[in-house]
This record gives C-alpha cells, structure tokens and sequence, in this order.
C-alpha cells in the first residue's frame, strides 16, 4: 500500500513544520505521494490535484500495490470521487479586482457581499477565508452564476477516479477534545521552530501574503505576526513580541478551529463514508478494522456496499 496525499499545503517545499509534513522516516517506510512537488510561488489547483492524483495511481498500480488517500483538503476529495465541473479558469484582471476592494472594504464585507450572491458557499466560508471568498467571487463575476451552481453541475470538465468508491472518516464525538487537539497541535508546531521557517520564507523576497500558499491556516498568522513586528528574520524578544505571539497563538488556533469545521460540513455531505470516532481510545484499531473488510474480495462484502476509502 501507498499514501497519496489529499492535502493542499504539503505540496510545498519548505513548508514542513506549519503543515505537519510526514518525517523522513515516515516517508522512507511508507511511500508518500504529491508530497514537495510545488515551489511556495507556484499556485495549485484540484484540477492540478486530480491530474497528479491520476497518473500516482497509474504508478502505484503499475507496482501491483494500493494506493490510500490520506489528508484533509475536501475539495480534492470530492475530485476524486465526483470529478470537476467546467467551472471558469482564473481570471488575474477579476481576481486583481477583487484584491483591490478587500484592501479597501476588508474580507468580512466581501464576504457579505457573496452571502447576497451565493449564500450557499458563504455560509460554509469564515469571514476571513480570503482565498476562498476571492475565487467564489471571482466565479461570479466571471460567469454570472454562483460558485454553487457550478459544484452542482451534473456534468463534469474531468471525471473522478474510477475505483475510488469507499471512505473512512475520521470524525471527533467531543468538540472539546478537538479544541484541545488542535491547541496542542499548534504549540508544538511553534515549539519546533514553525517561526523560524516562517521567517526563511520571507527571506527568499518573493513570496506573498496573497499567494495561495501563504493564505494556508498558521503561515498566514505567521506571516501577519511578523510584519507587526516589522521583521525579516532577525530574533525577537521582550514584552511586545510576546504579547504578539500570545495573539499569533489566538489566531492560528482559532482559525484551525475553522478549517475543521468547514472539514466537518464537507464529510458530513459526503454518502456513504464509514464514520470512526476521532477520540475513541482504540479509533486506530477500528480504521484498520474498517478497512480489512473493505479491501476483502468483493464477494465477501454486501451487494448494497458503496461506501468510499480514502
């Protein structure tokens, strides 16, 4: 069995410590899949997803082994099962457009203003999810309709993975254990130096606040932390920098609160997933249960089985 990842911010290189990339070990034991395979300047789309995700599976079958999707970036998921509708490609004059009316208005009134035209994606975008409030206005106003509408489309630009047709979803019965997780999670992230690559970053002197890459959950807040402090890379201290990374700290774990919920609403409209409590002691055992009786032969299982692995 081989992973592939199902997840937008591993795809860059560099960006290891803020997107909990597998180790070296992890990856010389197991081979991993569209890990590193995109410069931080360089945008990535699902359709790019979906096209790589093809031809790793065409590899991995090759070897006679099983590829595993793995990660939590929901629109790629819902690529490999439902393929891509014929969605308008990205237009820089409208997407520079936009741009310039955030930097005036701030994300929370454009995000108003996609609540007027395609409620349905607003309603499951933060206020301050600039990436995603940018491409669905810019769907809007490039085509006349909704981003919705186009998810919705019954035919598709390009079609799914065949085979891809059964999904264990990870999935915490506990809000709080999730929070506490996620806490954790981002304190350990900063323990081990994420500010330090944060600040490698910036030094190339390319890259930029409104590149995709650094819109991800944490590099954002990190990026934003050090132009407070009006820093390249140079080391910090005192009560000012402290009280700014107590505020770092807030906004990178609030937002991560966020994505997981946004992660939530994506699974929860998706049929036919097999549900394993997150915090269950023994939530590992019942995965690899799970999928023992998914990859038995066909004959083995129920004739109604359609559920998805990934």
């Amino acid at each position: 069995m081989e992973i592939v990842s199902v997840d937008s911010a591993l795809v860059y290189r560099g960006m290891d410590i803020g997107t909990a990339k597998p180790t070296a070990a992890e990856r010389a034991a197991v081979p991993h899949h569209l890990i590193d395979i995109r410069d931080p300047l360089q945008p990535y789309s699902a359709a790019d997803f979906l096209q790589d995700a093809s031809r790793a599976v065409a590899d991995i079958r090759s070897r006679g082994a099983m590829p595993l999707f793995v990660g939590g970036t929901m629109l790629y998921f819902k690529a490999l099962f439902d393929g891509l509708s014929a969605m308008p490609s990205a237009d820089a004059q409208v997407r520079a457009a936009i741009d310039a009316e955030a930097a005036t208005r701030g994300w929370p009134a454009m995000h108003a203003e996609l609540a007027r035209v395609d409620p349905v994606t607003a309603a499951r975008l933060a206020p301050q999810d600039s990436q995603r409030i940018q491409r669905a206005l810019e769907v809007f106003r490039s085509s006349g309709r909704p981003l919705s509408s186009w998810h919705a489309a019954p035919t598709a630009a390009a079609p799914g993975l065949c085979g891809v047709d059964r999904m264990v979803s990870l999935e915490p019965t506990e809000r709080g254990w999730l929070h506490d997780r996620i806490a954790r999670r981002f304190d350990a992230m900063l323990d081990a130096g994420f500010l330090d690559e944060m600040r490698m970053l910036r030094m190339r002197g390319d890259l930029r606040p409104e590149l995709p890459s650094m819109r991800c959950v944490g590099y954002r807040q990190a990026w934003e932390y050090l132009d407070a402090l009006g820093i390249q890379g140079a080391d910090v201290s005192g009560p000012e920098a402290s009280r700014r990374l107590e505020g770092l700290r807030a906004g990178g774990v609030a937002a991560t609160r966020q994505l997981a919920k946004r992660q939530m609403t994506w699974l929860r409209s998706m049929p036919g997933r097999q549900v394993v409590a997150a915090d269950a002691p023994d939530a590992l055992r019942q995965v690899l249960q799970r999928m023992d009786a998914m990859l038995a032969p066909t004959s083995a299982r129920p004739r109604s089985d359609n559920r998805r692995i990934a």
